[in-house]
């Protein structure tokens, strides 16, 4: 991947995949300009909720609606980050007023914030130094499902096996 970190394939229902289309994804969000021409077009009820968004593994920003797939945000490609987003509004510009890495179809580390972090600061956002809710994912190496870890809790919720520390949802990469 060159100058970006580890990138993440779908890893999501297979359905969620084979209805993506071509043309289909987020607005890509590259610069200051295109987070301008993007957010001035969002209603006040678009913007009282998250969106989602991806970082594409050119690094960039795509942006959705909140109930968009991350599949569909990434055009059905792998992504270097995924989560869900918000946006405020302060005198002198936008600010990211919260940030996870909340997807289930790519189960990001949290270790893809510095990829958000980079894409945030190409499109010209202010931005928090962190994930402001980080969710941990693994894959349970006995029945091979994927936990989301809750309170430091390591063990599967479907069999009760214990679960890595270290993130292993997609045995492919």
């Amino acid at each position: 991947m060159g100058q970006w970190g580890r990138s993440y394939r779908y890893v999501g229902p297979i359905e969620l995949k084979a209805a993506v289309r071509p043309g289909d994804g987020g607005r890509r969000i590259g610069s200051a300009g295109d987070f301008g021409g993007w957010i001035v077009e969002r209603s006040a009820a678009e913007l009282a909720e998250p969106f989602t968004f991806v970082v594409g593994t050119d690094g960039a920003l795509r942006l959705a609606p909140r109930r968009s797939e991350h599949v569909a945000c990434a055009g059905g490609g792998r992504v270097l980050g995924a989560g869900e987003i918000s946006f405020m509004r302060e005198a002198d510009g936008w600010t990211v007023s919260e940030v996870s890495n909340q997807s289930t179809g790519y189960c990001p580390d949290i270790t893809s914030w510095a990829e958000v972090a980079r894409a945030l600061d190409a499109a010209g956002l202010r931005r928090p130094s962190g994930f402001t809710h980080e969710v941990v994912f693994r894959r349970c190496s006995e029945c091979q499902e994927h936990n989301i870890v809750r309170e430091d809790d390591f063990v599967c919720v479907f069999c009760g096996s214990d679960l890595p520390a270290a993130w292993n949802v997609d045995p492919a990469t």
